[in-house]
């Protein structure tokens, strides 16, 4: 019996769009912290699929311990910006670009510069997000979803977080960060990859 969910993340913005993603499936949805849970996690996988693996597997290994496990389905994800021209960089690696202390605003900036000068068709991009999922019973679910774009050439909206403000979307003719919550849940690659998900959740708890 599924009962709850506890996301493997401390980002604000991140676990309420979750929260609202997953809302018709009736279940609590908290944050790792909401759960107690404070873990150090080294994501040293080559994949996304690999790193929102270790991060359920590390969650769920300190919720046995805190005797919190049953009725718990532990989930994480990983996901990351991948800029063609610059040879599909930050990837797996846009959490630590530049730092994992660095801020977005610098980060964003960055990666705008690095662009200077190159035309739209070939400043394509792609936001790509990987679900894990570890049920009570020890079984391993994964997800995929995918936004494509391009990069922008300045920040615009304050809707998003991360790379959101320089990632524009040529179908809305706007950044996902001047995309409303609704807008952006349904069209994203983590609203996509959660909706996957939640498709599998929910035929496990038919």
């Amino acid at each position: 019996m599924i009962e709850k969910i506890v996301f493997a993340t401390g980002n604000v913005g991140k676990i309420k769009e979750i929260q609202a993603i997953l809302a018709d499936l009736d279940l609590e949805v908290v944050s790792m912290k909401e759960a107690g849970v404070s873990v150090d996690i080294e994501e040293n996988g080559s994949t996304y699929e690999e790193n929102a693996l270790i991060k359920t597997r590390a969650v769920a290994a300190c919720l046995e311990k805190m005797g919190q496990r049953e009725g718990t389905v532990v989930m994480a994800d990983d996901s990351g910006l991948e800029i063609d021209y610059l040879n599909r960089e930050p990837g797996v690696y846009s959490a630590r670009y530049m730092g994992e202390d660095t801020s977005y605003r610098i980060k964003n900036a960055n990666l705008i510069s690095r662009l200077e000068g190159v035309e739209d068709d070939r400043r394509t991009a792609r936001f790509v997000c990987a679900i894990a999922a570890v049920l009570p019973d020890g079984r391993e679910l994964t997800s995929r979803g995918v936004i494509e774009g391009r990069i922008g050439y300045e920040e615009k909206g304050s809707n998003g977080f991360g790379y959101d403000p320089i990632f524009y979307v040529p179908e809305f003719g706007c950044t996902t960060a001047e995309l409303n919550a609704e807008e952006k849940n349904r069209v994203s690659h983590r609203g996509n990859a959660l909706q996957e998900m939640k498709r599998q959740l929910q035929r496990i708890m038919e």
